[in-house]
């Protein structure tokens, strides 16, 4: 299968332009996954769009990128576990939690713990959580708009890691500490 195309603003399909524009702005970078997703101005936009809410939402950025290490890893992305390695330990993410989540384990922060539980939960099973799974999570301190919220978040990161399993983008090398490789238990 050949490879798919990492776009720039310059290269990229005339409708995906405004979407590698707007992640040019927030990340002063356009991610290769970024280029990659590209190809699709469909994807690319609605990826966009998505990040834009879950960013803004009520989680701090600390919390957000926990969420987005432990989808990654339990999607088993090896881009994506670079890419919100690197961003939670530039959100202030301890090193050691970065490593747990990494390693499939849990942060140590009762918070993140149930944070990073739910996420996993999630897509383990399919958005089917039990009494168990959400009284896990609300006893923590969350609220159930917390619990919806963390859906919008799994749903935008699902989309990059699906993407990146699919299209396989080059690491950067500003990532490249933190190369990782799903390990098939």
């Amino acid at each position: 299968m050949s490879a798919f195309p990492i776009y720039t603003i310059e290269s990229a399909p005339v409708q995906s332009k405004p979407s590698l524009e707007a992640l040019q702005s927030a990340f002063g970078i356009i991610p290769n996954i970024a280029g990659a997703m590209a190809t699709s101005p469909v994807l690319i936009g609605s990826l966009v769009g998505l990040f834009g809410n879950v960013h803004g939402g009520s989680f701090s950025e600390e919390q957000v990128q926990i969420v987005l290490l432990t989808n990654a890893v339990t999607n088993a992305c090896s881009w994506a576990v670079a890419f919100h390695s690197f961003l939670a330990v530039k959100e202030g993410v301890d090193a050691a939690d970065v490593d747990a989540i990494r390693e499939r384990r849990v942060p140590q922060m009762a918070k993140n713990a149930a944070l990073s539980t739910l996420a996993r939960t999630l897509i383990e099973k399919r958005g089917h959580l039990n009494d168990l799974d959400v009284s896990a999570f609300l006893n923590a301190g969350f609220g159930k708009d917390h619990l919806l919220e963390v859906i919008a978040i799994v749903a935008a990161s699902t989309i990059t890691n699906y993407c990146g399993n699919v299209t396989k983008p080059p690491l950067e090398d500003a990532f490249e500490a933190y190369r990782w490789h799903a390990s098939r238990a």
